[in-house]
């Protein structure tokens, strides 16, 4: 069942949200080669403890850790290490939750490591535009997969790019995933129709070559079937009466 948030629960959400774009904005500067996975990850969660919120995805279905670190060829959910350090040319997808008195933020940016190849700049300018397509599309009376979808979908097909299509975006609110599932491709149905007060993670994911993907040994970290590289961004977006309104700035 797709819930509608009282403003109340906005508030609550837009708190969680800035304390998540903090945890991303402290990241950002921290990047760089050398710096290892399992770093990052303990500045993510002394920020969200410091916050006074919970780590939304640490104990999630026993997911270990505070934030996913994906490089590479690693799409989504790669788990942190002291053994992972960043090399340059790297990108990283850094996705991260936090729940504020009962209400989840959650959003993820894919970072360059140093300097990056003409390549991988597009693909990250790509994916993170493709996000604000959908964004563009969160309005009252559109449905879901013929707009917001369809945005993702489109932007992919410009560049040649391979979706990602096991994944996707999710309703969030009370609970981290909610109704309703978010493709980031047409589905042939139009989707639910969005109204006010709906709140969804957008999230799209593309790869350099093809949209397949496996999940490791580990059973949480995504990689593309043919090892090239992935991008991932993420915001939480509430359909306002005035239009779409991000939740995780």
């Amino acid at each position: 069942m797709i819930t509608r948030k009282s403003r109340y629960e906005i508030n609550l959400m837009k708190s969680a949200g800035s304390i998540v774009a903090e945890v991303h904005n402290t990241l950002k500067e921290l990047i760089m080669p050398g710096v290892s996975t399992y770093e990052l990850d303990e500045i993510a969660e002394k920020i969200i403890l410091k916050n006074k919120a919970i780590p939304a995805f640490k104990g999630y279905h026993g997911y270990p850790a505070t934030i996913c670190a994906s490089i590479n060829e690693k799409v989504v959910h790669g788990i942190p290490s002291k053994e992972t350090f960043l090399e340059e040319g790297d990108i990283i997808s850094i996705d991260v939750g936090a729940v504020y008195k009962g209400m989840v933020g959650d959003s993820a940016l894919t970072h360059p490591v140093g300097h990056i190849t003409g390549e991988l700049k597009q693909l990250l300018e790509v994916t993170n535009r493709a996000l604000f397509d959908a964004i563009e599309k969160m309005v009252a009376g559109n449905r879901l997969y013929e707009t917001v979808s369809a945005a993702i979908e489109d932007r992919a097909n410009l560049h040649g790019y391979g979706i990602v299509k096991q994944y996707g975006g999710h309703g969030v609110g009370k609970a981290m995933h909610e109704d309703p599932f978010l493709y980031n491709f047409r589905t042939g149905d139009p989707g639910p129709e969005l109204k006010t007060g709906m709140v969804i993670a957008i999230e799209p994911m593309f790869n350099l070559g093809t949209g397949a993907v496996h999940v490791l040994e580990d059973n949480w970290t995504v990689v593309t079937d043919d090892g090239r590289p992935s991008a991932h961004f993420e915001h939480t977006v509430h359909v306002s009466n005035d239009g779409p309104e991000i939740l995780t700035l």
